[in-house]
């Protein structure tokens, strides 16, 4: 798929309302997209997991805790399901493209289970691909978010914690297009509600090939590691129906929609 502080949801939904279908009010569906860092279920694996805020990680050595991780989302397209056209190319009928703010996502770190993000209106049918985009925002085509958020301004992603006690603030200032496969299709009635869960694996952006932590701060643009940050942070994204909000598939038994850059 296509790739970027104050919940964006209430923010943008009277814009995302018409954003992209010609059809009336009343003829259209409700989609929330959601986010989660982790599934439901392993709120109930054991009292030892204990998922709060901030979260947690180490390798044995080092030690990253992570206080806040913000996203910048812009765009988002559907495509209907067994059709043939690519989206990224072509945003014929076959492609439901929805222009966003751009708009901010707060990952709920700590949170099992799925948060809602914000609200969409498209037309009703089967998609069975979505592509999300992760955008840098910036002062000239952004200025209204920016003003709202400077701290984002240039980036996509934004996050701030501690590295071996010592504080951190790192930034994405990176585009990203990302695609996900959706298996099966999702489906978008002209009656009720459909969740698509964005699940964000934290545990894989800072770490090196061989699973070892890296200091957030060498992966800031210009610094050594950031080629292989940006590229985590691409991997770690999975895409699903989520109707129930508990942070996995709603079809037990079949794979999640993995990103394709």
């Amino acid at each position: 798929m296509r790739s970027r502080s104050r919940p964006a949801s209430l923010a943008f939904l009277a814009l995302l309302a018409g954003a992209c279908s010609d059809a009336g009010p009343s003829s259209l569906s409700q989609m929330s997209f959601n986010v989660a860092t982790h599934a439901a279920a392993a709120a109930t694996a054991g009292a030892s997991l204990a998922l709060v805020t901030p979260e947690t990680f180490t390798d044995g050595t080092n030690t990253l805790v992570l206080t806040k991780v913000e996203l910048v989302m812009r765009e988002i397209e559907l495509h209907r399901a067994g059709a043939t056209t690519d989206c990224t190319t072509d945003t014929g009928d076959d492609c439901e493209e929805l222009e966003l703010g751009p708009v901010l996502v707060d990952l709920p770190l700590g949170t099992p289970g799925a948060a809602r993000s914000f609200s969409v209106q498209i037309t009703p049918g089967s998609y069975d691909k979505v592509e999300l985009k992760l955008h840098a925002s910036t002062s000239s085509s952004d200025d209204g978010f920016v003003q709202a958020n400077p701290d984002l301004q240039g980036h996509s992603v934004r996050v701030t914690g501690t590295y071996n006690g010592a504080d951190f603030v790192y930034t994405g200032d990176f585009d990203a297009e990302m695609e996900f496969e959706l298996n099966p299709a999702i489906v978008a009635g002209e009656t009720g509600a459909t969740d698509l869960t964005l699940m964000v694996n934290l545990d894989g952006w800072f770490r090196d090939q061989a699973g070892a932590l890296l200091d957030p701060a060498t992966a800031n643009p210009g610094q050594p590691n950031q080629g292989l940050v940006e590229q985590n942070i691409k991997s770690s994204l999975e895409a699903f129906e989520d109707d129930d909000h508990d942070g996995r598939h709603d079809h037990d038994g079949v794979e999640d929609g993995i990103a394709h850059q």
